[in-house]
């Protein structure tokens, strides 16, 4: 949790796909600016440092233009078909009081000590829905997953998360669990399996074909 971050756009006068084409082209990326009852603003800013802060979990900005700055969530974005360019965004105007519904990345920490007894760690859930107070929205929701055992899981029940935060995802929902892969196991029980003796067998193929000659 952190303070809004501050990041300066443009108002954009040029509106349609091909303008927002040459927009990009130039490092920077269309965005839109929403609520609370005022019209629709689209405006311009650094599709590099936007990125930068979306990468480290911000979703709260304290967005600067036309010399007044409004307080902002990013409410939604949109890349290219790799994924991996940002192409839009769009923010919402909020009161630093009100409460908000968004998702948080959830990021696992620390080595389970099944991993020592052939466990692997699958990370089930990559996000949670939460409800909270604007100011109170994690960047992160770090799980500590070191004291798993190998079949042990943690669910979203398990988690404690402080000040005015609401979970809003099933509690069932699985975040983390140590299992052993299913191609383990069945080397595992490839190797316990006795081998085909094949001299044996090949001894075993004489021995009854020199009984079916003696008949």
């Amino acid at each position: 949790m952190s303070a809004p971050i501050a990041v300066t756009a443009e108002k954009r006068t040029a509106l349609g796909s091909r303008a927002n084409m040459r927009l990009r082209k130039t490092g920077l990326i269309p965005a839109v600016v929403y609520g609370h009852h005022q019209d629709t603003l689209p405006v311009q800013l650094s599709k590099k440092e936007l990125a930068k802060h979306i990468a480290h979990g911000t979703h709260l900005f304290n967005l600067s233009f036309d010399g007044h700055t409004e307080s902002v969530l990013i409410k939604d974005v949109q890349y290219d078909a790799f994924g991996v360019e940002l192409l839009h965004a769009d923010f919402a105007r909020v009161d630093l009081t009100e409460r908000v519904e968004v998702s948080v990345s959830i990021e696992l920490k620390g080595d389970p000590i099944g991993e020592k007894d052939g466990g692997v760690l699958q990370q089930i859930l990559n996000e949670l829905e939460i409800d909270c107070v604007v100011t109170e929205i994690p960047d992160v929701i770090t799980v500590d997953v070191s004291g798993l055992k190998k079949d042990d899981e943690i669910r979203v029940s398990d988690l404690k998360l402080g000040g005015s935060i609401k979970i809003l995802t099933d509690e069932d929902q699985i975040i983390a669990k140590v299992e052993e892969i299913a191609e383990q196991k069945e080397e595992t029980d490839d190797a316990t399996t006795e081998p085909e003796v094949i001299g044996k067998a090949k001894e075993d193929a004489d021995a009854a074909a020199a009984a079916e000659e003696a008949k």
